[in-house]
């Protein structure tokens, strides 16, 4: 799967723009706050329908505009797709594959797969359980519209749920009955898909953290549930909703569940957010995101295209290179500020460098 060509109007700093991508090698080259990132930003939005930066879609739309437009060719193996989006000012946004209008953004999951490595993807290790959250969610919607399904419905029914014990309304008290059955089943599946994802990870990311650690240190990840589940089925989730009423009654909230969830990486079988280095962070995170590659390969079939958004700096050469050496026959996409530090990894007739300036983007040819 790779990108062949984007096209963007009236998208942020872009009044318009037009390129064509090489199939593998990228890369942006421009100082900070000129648009490099807003090229990344529509590309992952053109994959699952939302910015990586911000809830507000009509930030997409550049100043005084009515809307914005993306227009992507994607080949892939099987059958090639033209994505085409128009964000308007109003908040609405309306989406075309292969000219046809879909309704729903489960349509869209999967045409485009993309895994982003910014900056702001240490918050996976360090901050609060919601940014893991987020992170696994994520990526199984990518991979499973019944787990997009899933999602949806638990929290649609979790806030009626709330909002019902919140107000301590006694008309619907007694209709709790017939919420916790839905969330239930929900959420068991929920909890068994990051499971499964949890031990792909595992899988996965153990061999590339002792490659890139050269087999110093070994990682590992475990999924954390708020539930005590032996068997992760329905029965388990319902039995202990319900056990646990009262107590959510009292504190107006739903306090078990997927929402509640969490996962732990350890280093060496010491907790990375507590105790780990910023360099054992970076580490992490790094791993996480080369584990996505290879399980949305071995669940799709092919590879995503890979976002790299300014990391090269973030990271030691020695990450670096374990980057530059590892994106074969994997579209990539970079963003840097200087190209002395990756053009030892480029191969002329495979890549491509553009110049970005004040929303301008331009084709340059350098030796290489």
């Amino acid at each position: 799967m790779y990108i062949k060509y984007l096209q963007l109007i009236n998208y942020r700093n872009y009044k318009e723009l037009s390129i064509e991508l090489s199939k593998n090698v990228n890369v942006f080259i421009g100082d900070n706050a000129q648009g490099k990132t807003n090229i990344l930003e529509s590309i992952y939005y053109s994959s699952i329908g939302k910015s990586h930066r911000t809830i507000r879609d009509k930030e997409l739309i550049s100043w005084q505009e009515e809307s914005a437009y993306i227009k992507l060719y994607v080949k892939k193996e099987r059958l090639d797709k033209k994505i085409e989006i128009k964000v308007f000012k109003e908040g609405k946004k309306g989406i075309n594959i292969n000219s046809i209008k879909i309704n729903k953004i489960s349509e869209l999951l999967g045409v485009l797969n993309v895994v982003m490595f910014s900056p702001e993807d240490l918050k996976i290790v360090k901050e609060s359980p919601s940014f893991r959250r987020k992170f696994l969610d994520i990526e199984l919607c990518k991979l499973s519209k019944a787990y997009y399904y899933n999602l949806v419905q638990y929290n649609k029914i979790l806030n009626e749920r709330n909002m019902i014990i919140k107000h301590k309304n006694e008309s619907l008290i007694n209709m709790l009955d017939i919420y916790d059955e839905q969330l239930s089943s929900y959420g068991a599946a929920i909890v068994r898909d990051r499971k499964a994802y949890i031990k792909n990870l595992n899988s996965k990311g153990k061999l590339i953290h002792k490659e890139i650690t050269s087999g110093k240190e070994d990682i590992s990840f475990s999924y954390c549930s708020s539930i005590n589940f032996r068997e992760c089925n329905k029965g388990e989730f319902l039995d202990a909703i319900t056990s646990n009423r009262e107590k959510d009654i009292e504190k107006r909230t739903t306090s078990l569940g997927p929402h509640r969830d969490d996962f732990i990486i350890k280093i060496n079988d010491i907790d990375a957010r507590s105790f780990g280095s910023q360099g054992q962070q970076r580490t992490s995170v790094l791993t996480i995101k080369f584990a996505s590659l290879e399980i949305i390969k071995e669940i799709a079939g092919e590879y995503p295209v890979l976002l790299l958004d300014d990391v090269l700096s973030e990271l030691d050469s020695k990450r670096q290179r374990y980057i530059l050496n590892s994106i074969n026959n994997i579209q990539t996409i970079i963003t840097c500020t200087g190209f002395n530090d990756i053009k030892n990894y480029l191969k002329k007739d495979d890549s491509k460098i553009f110049t970005v300036s004040n929303g301008n983007c331009m084709e340059k040819n350098y030796t290489l």
